[in-house]
């Protein structure tokens, strides 16, 4: 980076120093642009006449031509006189443009008076305005073009030097320097109106942002008093707010022990339901006669144990549901989502319904809130067992997969329970919606959608489609 800059600044520098020396060391402020440019451009014409000037030296030297040596030396010299004035003297820009003038008009009548008309270097007489534009005013311009009319008409009719260009040449050239001249007047007269209109717009912006400068700064001092003001309003208000999120406190608590209640009953409604079926097939199958097996005694008993155990932990989990320190376990993701479905397995067996975990054999290990994450899988199994009893689904599936990624897991649940209408989609993590009627609390996914965002910092989904609908739970594989 910092060679970068250093670059842009060389750069620039070199620039500085080329403008400098077109310009001849001055410096010319931005509205003096028109000066800038004869300056550049009279420095540019001496540094291109000096170099042909040393051409034809060493031309006229390996040609043996010497004669013409010393007038080109002399001309070097007044050059390089020129080129030292423009920088020691500043008063002295006029007199080197009048002498650089009367140079290229003596040498463009010299080409016409010595040349022959087939080499065409009397093209070059046509860069004699352009000359003018830069190096004389519009009067003094006016009396150099006259003066070089005339010298060219003269040529073909004076007897001192022989000419080759006849009469007529020579009125067909001066003929199109005029209207060389002409246009180069024009455009020169639009670039003096379009600057003067540059240079009056930019006195227009000049007053505007002093004017501007002055409105901003009253402004400024109004703001801030004006500040001051609000600063002053503005502690008042929050006093008072603060005296009113004290009372919305103490009301959000209320709210959230009516909430918490909702949530429990809805929680126990499910493993109670188990315990009691559990029971009951004992029940029944002593009634029927038949002896039940120790094996069979143990296992029943085991579940409702471990369902016991879960209800006791339940209220643990949810006295500490808005509170952020809860203890982290690490677990098996699948052996999570088989406990999950153990605990679903009377309902799931009764409905008829099978299930099915992709890969269970795998060990992904995640360090997380385990009873919070069990909630959710079972509001979810819980969601899909109740629609495929409420639609009576033949060949009732649920699906479970687990996507491990570098610092997430991602769990999919589908069921083909025939999906979710597209209207209840956007809903169905709200709180006390539901699609079950009197049957429902609409409080499971909401619950879920809370527990997933607030305690995991992770995110629930649903997608839906005509014959399937599927739960992706993310959640992060280490929680801190």
């Amino acid at each position: 980076m910092n060679c970068k800059i250093k670059f842009i600044y060389h750069k620039r520098e070199r620039m500085r120093g080329i403008e400098n020396f077109f310009t001849s060391g001055l410096k010319i402020e931005e509205s003096s642009n028109d000066l800038k440019s004869r300056y550049q451009m009279v420095n540019i014409a001496l540094v291109l006449s000096s170099i042909s000037l040393i051409y034809g030296m060493v031309g006229n030297y390996l040609r043996d031509v010497s004669g013409l040596i010393p007038l080109e030396l002399f001309l070097l010299s007044v050059n390089s006189f020129l080129f030292f004035a423009l920088r020691r003297y500043e008063k002295s820009f006029e007199y080197v443009c009048l002498i650089v003038t009367a140079q290229f008009s003596f040498l463009f009548l010299f080409l016409v008076y010595t040349t022959e008309p087939t080499a065409l270097k009397h093209i070059w007489l046509f860069t004699y305005p352009i000359i003018l534009l830069y190096f004389q005013r519009n009067k003094n311009g006016l009396y150099w073009l006259v003066f070089m009319l005339l010298a060219l008409i003269i040529a073909p009719l004076q007897n001192f030097v022989e000419v080759q260009y006849s009469l007529y040449q020579i009125t067909y050239i001066s003929f199109v320097l005029i209207i060389v001249s002409a246009i180069v007047y024009f455009y020169k007269l639009k670039m003096d109106e379009a600057r003067e209109l540059i240079l009056q717009q930019q006195a227009l912006v000049l007053d505007f942002n002093k004017k501007l400068e002055e409105q901003v700064k009253e402004k400024t001092f109004k703001l801030q008093e004006l500040n001051d003001i609000l600063e002053m309003n503005v502690q008042d208000k929050i006093e008072k707010l603060i005296e009113k999120d004290e009372l919305l406190t103490t009301q959000s608590k209320q709210a959230v022990m009516g909430e918490m209640i909702s949530m429990i009953a809805h929680q126990w409604r499910q493993p109670l339901s188990m315990i009691t079926l559990q029971i009951s097939n004992l029940q029944i199958t002593r009634l029927l006669g038949n002896q039940v097996s120790d094996d069979e005694l143990y296992k029943t008993l085991t579940k409702i144990s471990d369902t016991i155990v879960y209800l006791s932990d339940t209220i643990d989990d949810f006295q500490t549901y808005f509170h952020p320190n809860k203890e982290v376990s690490e677990i098996n993701i699948f052996e999570l989502l088989q406990r999950a479905i153990n605990f679903s397995e009377p309902r799931l067996k009764s409905h008829h319904v099978e299930i099915v975990i992709e890969d269970r054999n795998n060990k992904v290990i995640v360090q997380t809130y385990v009873n919070e994450l069990l909630q959710v899988i079972l509001n979810i199994l819980n969601n899909a067992i109740d629609v495929f009893t409420e639609r009576e689904t033949q060949k009732a599936k649920v699906s479970m997969k687990v996507e491990n990624q570098e610092e997430i897991i991602k769990i999919y649940i589908e069921d083909n329970a025939g999906g979710i209408n597209e209207e209840h989609l956007p809903r169905i993590f709200e709180p006390y919606f539901s699609t079950k009627g009197k049957n429902g609390t609409g409080l499971g996914l909401y619950m879920s959608q809370m527990i997933i965002e607030k305690q995991f910092g992770g995110e629930i989904k649903v997608q839906s489609s005509s014959e399937s609908t599927t739960f992706i739970v993310e959640i992060p594989k280490k929680r801190m």
